[in-house]
């Protein structure tokens, strides 16, 4: 048998063993390894306010001024020229031709909750229950007016591809907390609103850093993650045979071209291992009670919804796992607002306030920041025409809200201010830059110090930008 495995060539001997490595490792092999690992803090700068991140991402652009940044006066000028108020943006290329902008009001109401009177839009009546544990930056501000360039900035801090993604530079900074999951893992639903720009696994990739810091997505349904699940046919001492030979033979490569990558392999074979018993147990949720199911919505029994993913994300954060960045697609309103943007709140509002509800019961919200918002906002004027006020909106970077939650955030604040038209900032606007710094700043890092070597420069997740927003910080 031995013979049999050492004559294969190394490329037919991977083909053939896949990654199912056996549980039998996980008792023969693994915990020497996993304990020469890194499983800490690597880099840190100061002590973290942080310790890990739930990124809530609602792809295609969420309306700032349907869903927080209240604007009353623009019911008075319904179906007036934006352009005699004011001057008109650089727009996407589906309006910039447009000879009038008609002004087109939210047609949803608006109230103020909570201690601080955060204004709410009907749309979101559970986070409207939460308002004092939240954080609105209301000037967020972007320079990209397309989603694929927008997303891509938001998720690595440069609009082309081939950085690495922010969970990546966590990761990388931070190392793992759980030796038996990796640092940053990623979850994707689709709402029944399904015009949305495909997500791109480039999104949570780790481009010019090491593999191992990529993130890790999960699927819904019986594999979680692809050619994890053993395929069977070989006793466990063929598994640990086999593996033991991948990894000499990787060894071996590795002493030969050097390549870092090798090493980086064989460390994901043996936290595949890991992950063998780890993964089930983590989607596994018959340890839930029926409160947990009542707090996050029904929807959180079903597999792949953003509800469910959302009480995944807190499993995660059980297990310390650094980054969790759950994305959730069909934002992208160019009709119908009134239609589509209550679809979309129905399926995330209970299940976001949730978490940041559920976290703060179980005394993990001081230590994880939450963070939701999307790559930019929508337009004041109408996509599609007024009547019957079933208008849609265009992108608009210019100005969005973002929300933030525990983890050195102060609750029950209203950062940044908008004009009348939630067209520009008028007052503390922040950067994508900043935004990243500032994450990276609770969990400890300096931005500017937090950096990788590749091709003579020295890369940062901000580039040469990036402001701490100080006040938001607790």
């Amino acid at each position: 048998m031995n013979d049999h495995i050492i004559n294969h060539s190394r490329r037919q001997f991977l083909m053939n063993t896949g990654v199912g490595l056996g549980a039998v490792a996980l008792n023969r092999l693994l915990p020497a390894r996993a304990a020469a690992e890194n499983l800490g803090s690597q880099l840190s700068h100061f002590a973290p306010k942080a310790k890990r991140v739930i990124f809530l991402f609602m792809s295609g652009g969420p309306s700032q001024h349907d869903l927080f940044d209240y604007k009353p006066k623009l019911r008075d000028l319904y179906g007036q020229d934006l352009k005699k108020h004011m001057v008109i943006p650089r727009l996407s290329g589906m309006t910039s031709g447009k000879a009038t902008f008609d002004i087109a009001p939210s047609m949803f109401d608006f109230k103020q909750h909570g201690s601080s009177g955060a204004w709410v839009s009907s749309l979101l009546p559970h986070t409207a229950k939460i308002v004092d544990d939240l954080c609105f930056v209301k000037s967020m501000t972007s320079t990209h007016v397309n989603h694929d360039p927008a997303v891509t900035f938001l998720q690595a801090g440069y609009q082309f591809p081939g950085r690495p993604s922010i969970g990546s530079w966590v990761s990388y900074g931070m190392g793992h907390a759980n030796e038996n999951l990796p640092a940053y893992m990623v979850l994707t639903s689709v709402g029944n609103y399904k015009a949305a720009q495909p997500l791109l696994s480039r999104l949570w990739g780790s481009g010019f850093l090491p593999s191992k810091f990529q993130g890790i997505k999960l699927r819904s349904g019986k594999n979680p993650i692809l050619y994890l699940k053993d395929p069977g046919g070989r006793t466990m001492d063929e598994e640990k045979m086999m593996l033991d030979v991948v990894r000499q033979l990787n060894e071996h490569r590795y002493q030969v071209v050097g390549d870092p990558e090798i090493q980086t392999r064989i460390t994901q074979y043996e936290m595949a291992a890991r992950m063998q018993m780890s993964v089930p147990n983590l989607t596994d949720y018959s340890d839930e009670s029926d409160s947990v199911f009542e707090l996050y919505g029904e929807d959180a029994r079903k597999p792949g919804t953003f509800a469910s993913n959302c009480l995944l994300a807190r499993r995660m954060i059980e297990r310390d796992v650094r980054f969790v960045q759950l994305f959730h697609t069909g934002w992208d309103h160019h009709d119908d607002v009134a239609k589509y943007h209550p679809v979309l709140c129905k399926e995330t509002d209970q299940s976001a306030a949730a978490l940041v509800t559920d976290l703060k019961q179980r005394g993990l919200l001081d230590s994880t920041l939450v963070v939701w918002g999307g790559e930019f906002g929508r337009t004041v004027f109408s996509q599609g025409g007024l009547q019957p006020k079933r208008y849609g909106r265009d992108h608009h970077p210019y100005n969005f809200t973002y929300w933030l939650a525990g983890g050195g955030i102060k609750g029950g604040v209203t950062y940044g201010e908008t004009d009348d038209f939630s067209c520009t900032v008028t007052k503390d606007p922040v950067e994508v830059h900043d935004l990243h710094a500032t994450i990276l700043h609770l969990l400890g890092f300096d931005h500017e110090q937090l950096t990788y070597k590749f091709q003579g420069r020295h890369f940062r997740l901000t580039d040469i930008h990036g402001t701490i927003v100080k006040g938001i910080l607790s």
